[in-house]
């Protein structure tokens, strides 16, 4: 029997099971809606709000655990804003919150989109609050325009874990054959670099043929019709699915174990979440690429939270460290079974005062 599907605006795919299973762990919503509220804290700590997109999304699941951690780390009073892809809820959860605490609060946001952070950024230096934002933003829009409120931007640069995913792929393929490929949302900086490094990668590989590029919205419900649909129009024509993130990979998975293929059409992912290492342990992908949303969810934070409370002034930083690359870590049947092991398995222990332990240059823009 199928099971109901419930996905976020990623589209990272998760069953009803697992999906109750990981809301008792982040505690039920309270207050105004998409709010997990924990326990009051002291008057002058500020509050740590983490906003993200879903909590049935894996990736952003782990996200909110790493913030959890750092809040408890520093005795913080911690909140959860989910957008559910809603830009308009995503922004009026994050005035909400900052009117209630009156601007005391470090907040570190995922924009549902790019143009998303502008306001963001504008409502927190309003109330006075301290701001990092990730993956999502404006290029013109920087950290040092808006001192000291915007502490920092931190993404990862999408063009070659994207050409690594491809490589890979190729490899798997033995260098030729047909490969259709999921893109992510158009106008998100990630799926845009991504694709970016697909199209390097094909560009080297002049025997392999891209036989359709389908936009699924990291949707894994798109991912799986479109997948479903190339099966029947290409059929044994498919020799690879390339994937801009681990959701809509693991739909392909799905639609070829339906049709007697998971395991012998390799696919390759991005985000390195859970059931995506699972499913390269299994054979039934060949890699992914693991951002860390523990670090995520935690660095972001702790970064905003000693802006916040004196540990360093942003203004006196370089641009290294208020727009930088993070470090991600390519997976493939090679290491995954260690990256299972300290990732997953285990919780990981972060040195949260390390807060440029991981950043790897300035971001760059065409």
């Amino acid at each position: 029997m199928t099971k109901k599907l419930v996905t976020g605006q990623d589209g990272l795919r998760i069953g009803r099971r697992r999906l109750l299973q990981g809301a008792a762990l982040v505690g039920a919503a309270a207050g105004f809606p998409a709010i997990l509220r924990r326990r009051a804290f002291a008057a002058d700590t500020p509050t740590v709000v983490n906003s993200i997109r879903s909590l049935s999304n894996p990736y952003h699941a782990t996200w909110n655990k790493g913030g959890a951690a750092f809040a408890k780390s520093v005795g913080a009073e911690y909140v959860t804003l989910v957008t559910e892809g809603n830009s308009e809820k995503g922004i009026a959860d994050i005035k909400a919150i900052l009117a209630r605490t009156g601007g005391n609060c470090v907040l570190n946001v995922d924009p549902n989109d790019s143009p998303d952070a502008r306001p963001i950024v504008e409502a927190c230096k309003a109330a006075g609050a301290y701001v990092v934002t990730q993956w999502n933003k404006p290029n013109d829009l920087h950290p040092w325009d808006h001192d000291p409120n915007y502490v920092a931007h931190i993404s990862f640069s999408g063009v070659p874990y994207g050409k690594a995913m491809a490589d890979a792929l190729i490899k798997a393929m033995g260098g030729k054959g047909g490969i259709v490929a999921l893109g992510g949302i158009e106008s998100n900086v990630p799926a845009i670099e991504r694709k970016a490094g697909l199209n390097q990668a094909l560009a080297e590989h002049p025997d392999v043929q891209l036989l359709d590029f389908q936009v699924a919205n990291w949707s894994a419900t798109e991912a799986l019709d479109k997948t479903n649909a190339w099966l029947t129009q290409f059929g044994d024509q498919i020799g690879g699915i390339w994937a801009a993130n681990d959701d809509m990979a693991l739909a392909a998975v799905e639609a070829l174990r339906a049709d007697g293929r998971a395991g012998q059409v390799p696919v390759t992912g991005i985000d390195g979440i859970q059931l995506a290492v699972e499913a390269i342990l299994k054979n039934e992908m060949v890699g992914t690429v693991a951002w860390d949303p523990y670090w995520q969810g935690g660095m972001g934070l702790a970064i905003g939270y000693q802006a916040k409370t004196g540990g360093f002034d942003p203004a006196a930083e370089g641009k290294e460290h208020r727009e930088f690359y993070g470090t991600g870590v390519i997976i493939t049947a090679d290491n995954a079974q260690s990256f299972y092991d300290s990732n997953i398995k285990a919780e990981p222990t972060l040195d949260w005062k390390d807060i440029w332990g991981r950043a790897s240059g300035q971001i760059q823009y065409n």
